[in-house]
Order: C-alpha cells, then sequence, then structure tokens
C-alpha cells in the first residue's frame, strides 16, 4: 500500500510511505522538512512494524509546536495502516 498524507503543524509539507502486506515500512518519503533528519528517521523504520514505529514516535514534540514530523508520521500509519486492517 501506499499512500501520501499531508502534515498539520510541522515545517514538512507531506510525506508518502510505502508500506507492505505484513504492515512493514518499505519506504517513506518527506516533501519539506529538515532533509537530514527526516532521511535519519527513514532510513531506521524500514522494515519496522507500523504497529511498532506509532509506538516510539508518538507525542514526539518539536520545539514549542504540539507535534514533529515523526509524530505526524505515526498519525498517519494509525490512520492509513492500523486503522485499515482492523
Amino acid at each position: 500500500m501506499k499512500f501520501v498524507y499531508r502534515t498539520e503543524g510541522t515545517c514538512c509539507q507531506a510525506f508518502e510511505i510505502e508500506v507492505d502486506d505484513n504492515r512493514r515500512i518499505q519506504n517513506v518519503n518527506f516533501f519539506g522538512g529538515c532533509n537530514g533528519n527526516l532521511q535519519g528517521i527513514c532510513s531506521l523504520i524500514k522494515g519496522m512494524d507500523a504497529g511498532e514505529v506509532v509506538d516510539r514516535l508518538q507525542g514526539i514534540r518539536c520545539g514549542a509546536k504540539s507535534t514533529s514530523c515523526p509524530d505526524q508520521l505515526s498519525k498517519a500509519l494509525r490512520q492509513h495502516v492500523l486503522e485499515e486492517t482492523k
């Protein structure tokens, strides 16, 4: 499954996520944001189970913002992967 998620409250405007049939992250492409940090996140989560990624990333904040790129990624995975497979 591949989908695009539009973020809210972050420098990154959107990202494209590809997840296999076993809910494992295959690829993430971020549009905008801190390129080096986001490439690092993509590399670290590749091959991980979507549920584990959500558990690790949800609630992370960026400075005074109430969210962050990792938090937005967890929201996208909850909405498009975890809730759809129930």
